[in-house]
């Protein structure tokens, strides 16, 4: 007798359904697992076979054929194992046969029988509602994480002896419940705790505002670390939409710890000895790298020109795309990848230090030293970053005084308010942020006056600056008018934007 299910399988952070179709022939009782099954689906053999003895249930002697379709697309994890297990009871004749075509089964099996959670439940549930099916039944462990998926039914079993049930009553195992949102880890720190550094953290409220990358480049103890480490007090709440999207991604990755949506923007800092892999996702079966994981929200690169060369380089087509294609022999998987990249590097290897008595650092590096180092960041890396400062030593007397700073609240207050009118302008576009403007929305909402194309214009002979250079400060001078509720862009805002492009200049970031 033959039998069908439904199931899915994960490419990238995209849902496929999958047919899993059983079969039992005459001939040695054995299980045979078809249609690109890893190792992990391979061994559902033996999980199914004892999930159903120690369930009341019989596993036929005879020739079990399961058969994945489509055959042309790897499946990899144990979330087949209740959808084959199914397909074995209705093959036997062992449960009744009535809508199952209707239900998408996810779930593995331990040994006695029990649903154990399984990875990517978000995204596959999602994917289920998209196929049109009635519902998606999957373990009790998932069921407040695929019900954050609106316009799917969602039915959660805690054993397999409960599908006879099921098939006679699905009401019954209905999720009722509303998802608990998850808040991300809160950093608990406040722009007000940073001493001096304006210049930083105007370019900081920027970055946040526009969705822009940034470069921080000093001396040790100058605060670039607390900085950038502040940035996620300042950004705009996740929409619905982002949290779907960053959950998902999490989802998929297996670092979903609780239920619910995320309603935080993720800030991922990874270590500079980090692999390109790790960095932009890869593997036989492709997994969300750092930049991924933190889609619609910061990738911070401590230590920046401490990463190696490749490693950077990856990140030259994420920042351009907003995405990251891995390709493989057998397919294409495609990777989210909206983030703003903050950096910070010293301006040299020795990290130059001040002199008792004086503010200026000295740098006892060669100039060959310093080329070396610099390298790693290369020019169409740093072309990329929007915003390129310099920070400086604190005065003593920024260092001693008690005058309290503005707070994470009160900047975040403009932010917010400078992203609710980029929100008002890109209606329809499919855009979120000024940082994700193309050409054609450039000459559209980045017109300048005569005075302002005059100085940009000044700006490029004598800085040498590219187009994407020039691409770059149209949007900063438009985040920067936002910010103001300037409706046009001024002269003075494109002055401020070109201030913040003055580093890449060649020999000014070696100097120090």
């Amino acid at each position: 007798m033959l039998a069908r299910v439904y199931s899915v399988a994960l490419v990238g952070i995209d849902a496929l359904r999958v047919g899993v179709e059983v079969d039992l022939a005459a001939g040695l009782p054995q299980t045979v697992i078809v249609g690109l099954p890893d190792t992990a689906v391979q061994e559902s053999r033996e999980r199914v076979r004892a999930a159903l003895r120690n369930s009341g249930f019989i596993h036929p002697q005879r020739k079990v054929v399961v058969n994945l379709a489509p055959a042309d697309i790897r499946k990899e994890g144990p979330s087949f194992d209740l959808a084959i297990a199914l397909g074995v009871l209705v093959a036997s004749g062992q449960v009744a046969s009535q809508d199952l075509e209707t239900f998408c089964w996810l779930g593995e099996l331990s040994l006695d029988g029990y649903l154990k959670p399984v990875r990517g439940c978000l995204a596959m549930a999602d994917g289920v509602r998209a196929m049109g099916l009635k519902g998606v039944i999957v373990p009790q462990a998932n069921r407040a994480e695929a019900a954050a998926i609106e316009g799917i039914a969602v039915y959660s079993l805690d054993h397999l002896n409960q599908v006879p049930e099921f098939l006679a009553d699905p009401g019954r195992f209905l999720y009722q419940g509303t998802p608990t949102p998850l808040t991300g880890p809160s950093l608990g720190l406040d722009l007000s705790e940073v001493k001096g550094q304006s210049v930083g953290k105007r370019a900081l409220e920027i970055a946040a505002a526009g969705g822009h990358n940034l470069l921080l480049v000093g001396p040790p103890g100058t605060g670039k670390t607390m900085l950038a480490r502040r940035m996620p007090g300042i950004l705009p709440p996740l929409t619905r939409e982002e949290a779907l999207q960053v959950t998902k991604v999490y989802s998929v990755a297996g670092l979903l710890k609780q239920q619910g949506l995320l309603s935080e923007r993720p800030f991922r800092a990874p270590h500079h000895s980090a692999s390109a892999a790790a960095m932009v996702g890869g593997g036989s079966f492709p997994r969300p790298g750092e930049v991924s994981l933190a889609h619609q929200g910061i990738l911070f690169l401590d230590e920046a020109a401490e990463f190696r060369r490749e490693v950077l380089e990856c990140l030259r087509q994420p920042l351009e795309d907003g995405e990251v294609l891995i390709s493989r022999t057998r397919q294409q998987v495609t990777f989210p990848a909206q983030v703003a990249v903050v950096m910070s590097a010293n301006p040299c290897p020795c990290g130059p230090k001040p002199r008792p008595g004086s503010s200026q650092p000295v740098c006892v590096c060669s100039p060959l030293q310093r080329q070396r180092y610099w390298n790693r960041l290369s020019g169409p890396i740093l072309d990329r970053i929007d915003l390129q400062v310099q920070v400086e030593n604190l005065k003593p007397e920024e260092l001693i005084s008690l005058r309290p700073a503005e707070s994470s609240q009160a900047v975040r207050v403009r932010v917010v308010q400078a992203r609710l009118r980029q929100q008002e302008r890109f209606q329809g576009l499919g855009l979120t942020c000024n940082a994700q403007m193309q050409t054609k929305h450039l000459r559209e909402f980045c017109l300048l006056d005569e005075a302002g194309r005059g100085l940009l214009q000044m700006a490029i002979q004598r800085l040498g600056m590219t187009a994407r250079s020039y691409d770059r400060i149209l949007k900063m001078a438009r985040t920067i008018a936002d910010l103001s509720g300037s409706p046009t862009i001024q002269v003075s805002q494109v002055a401020e934007a070109i201030q913040y492009r003055s580093l890449d200049r060649e020999g000014k970031l070696l100097a120090g």
